[in-house]
């Protein structure tokens, strides 16, 4: 008895190195994956984040300084910048996958229109820091910054109906890319302003937008089901369907430090933006935004991650259940024969990350499960001496495997309903093995062992 006990555990072993392996497998896999979606990306467009508009102009100072009876000419630059008091932006976005080999990614395609308002542009007039200098300010500029300039495909602008001519770049600071259009001549500073763009814009992965308004509004539809909004602000109203889903965010400058971080005068050391996958907390060295990432259910390899987690588990109970049967109904199981049981779910694994590469992943459960289940049916009938035997076995494996996609459609509850399960197979256990003496048990083991080895013996 006790030289089969390490015989099993020396299988167990051997299983879980075989899961370890098929797990390291399920992780190359994933990192194709991810490789591929950043071909994608690279060859496209990125994640987006718009960041504007803003008015703003660069200037130079220059006053004369006496040292030494010479006169040098000293000088500063700075950059003034006006952020809109109201900003509206009404977006729509439609997916559609892109694929690299077996992998696919969604690309997004973004059609948007902001309204950017602004009551006054006193914040552009300059102020002289030394006396008797001289102020030259070049021609105010009007911008719109985004994080991949790769992805624009179109672009407009009109201010008070009248369309300016975009050119590329936005000349400011650490927000390089996009669009901007000189302010047309003889706009007073105290002349309100009302800028309407519209743009269209494609990437990857996700949308953000920088609320720079004093008060910042943002509807944004989209064809996609599956949404994860993140950023330092969640939306006031959303709806998601089959369909897709709907979402409004409304953020006022008082309840966010976007406006100043982007519009300080030392724009060159601007902060950068967050990336959109954010749990929420204000961070320091990146500006406040608000995004959606258009997150993928039918990444399959991170369900098959997650259900090869499951296959100690899995092959432990079946250990179990295999010796329950050895045990109670006296028969003699191989340590080889445990061993192919558990290589055949330790298969299971293997079968369904391979397969779901090539179809759903609900249809790769259900051939890998299927295939294990009447393999391991057929095989403990005559393991276990009887199809009586060997039909409740694998309906018990069946259940198993049906418990695990349970477990894998329901992240949020798995552990809950994982630890209810256990609880359940371990009650059912001990009830039906509440009344064995146990030591009797074991010594009718060894006799009937000593008995066998005896006939042996004298044969």
């Amino acid at each position: 008895m006790k030289s089969k006990l390490i015989s099993i555990a020396l299988v167990l072993v051997l299983l879980i190195a075989a899961l370890m392996q098929i797990s390291g497998v399920v992780h190359d896999r994933q990192n194709y994956r991810q490789i591929a979606i950043q071909s994608v990306a690279q060859s496209l467009a990125g994640a987006q984040t718009l960041t504007g508009p803003l008015i703003h102009m660069s200037c130079t100072e220059e006053w004369n300084v006496k040292v030494d009876k010479e006169v040098r000419v000293e000088r500063r630059e700075f950059i003034l910048v006006a952020a809109p008091a109201v900003l509206t932006v009404k977006g729509s976005s439609q997916l559609e996958p892109r694929s690299r080999g077996l992998h696919a990614t969604q690309v997004f395609s973004l059609k948007a229109q902001l309204v950017a308002q602004w009551a006054d542009t006193e914040a552009l007039k300059p102020v002289a820091l030394h006396v008797g200098s001289r102020m030259n300010c070049g021609q105010p500029l009007l911008m719109m910054a985004v994080s991949d300039a790769r992805g624009i495909r179109h672009a407009s602008v009109k201010i008070d109906g009248q369309v300016l001519p975009l050119k590329p770049g936005t000349f400011f600071g650490s927000y390089p890319r996009g669009v901007h259009a000189p302010l047309p001549p003889g706009l007073g500073r105290s002349t309100p302003i009302e800028a309407q763009l519209e743009i269209e814009l494609v990437g990857t992965e996700s949308i953000s937008v920088v609320p720079l308004g004093g008060d910042t509004r943002m509807q944004l539809s989209s064809n996609w089901p599956h949404p994860s909004f993140g950023g330092q602000f969640l939306p006031v109203e959303r709806k998601i369907t089959d369909d897709g889903f709907e979402a409004t965010w409304r953020v006022s400058a008082l309840a966010s430090t976007a406006q100043q971080d982007v519009t300080r005068t030392d724009a060159s050391k601007g902060k950068s933006v967050c990336p959109p996958a954010v749990d929420g907390a204000i961070r320091g060295s990146c500006v406040e935004a608000f995004s959606v990432t258009f997150v993928d259910p039918a990444n399959t390899y991170a369900l098959s991650d997650r259900a090869t987690k499951y296959g100690l588990l899995f092959i432990g109970l079946t250990f179990l259940a295999v010796g329950l049967f050895e045990f109670m109904k006296a028969l003699r199981v191989h340590p080889i024969q445990y061993f192919l049981v558990g290589a055949a779910m330790s298969l299971f694994f293997l079968l369904l990350v391979s397969l779901s590469e090539h179809m759903r992943f609900d249809a790769a459960y259900a051939i890998a499960s299927s295939a294990c289940v009447l393999l391991l049916a057929y095989y403990a009938s005559y393991m276990l001496k009887s199809w009586g035997r060997g039909v409740p076995f694998g309906l018990g494996i069946a259940g198993l495997y049906g418990m695990l996609f349970v477990l894998l459609q329901m992240e949020q509850t798995a552990l809950v309903l994982g630890a209810v399960a256990l609880f359940v197979v371990l009650t059912a256990i001990m009830m039906l093995t509440c009344r064995i003496d146990w030591y009797a048990r074991f010594r009718q083991a060894d006799q009937a062992g000593q008995t066998k080895q005896a006939a042996e013996v004298t044969d």
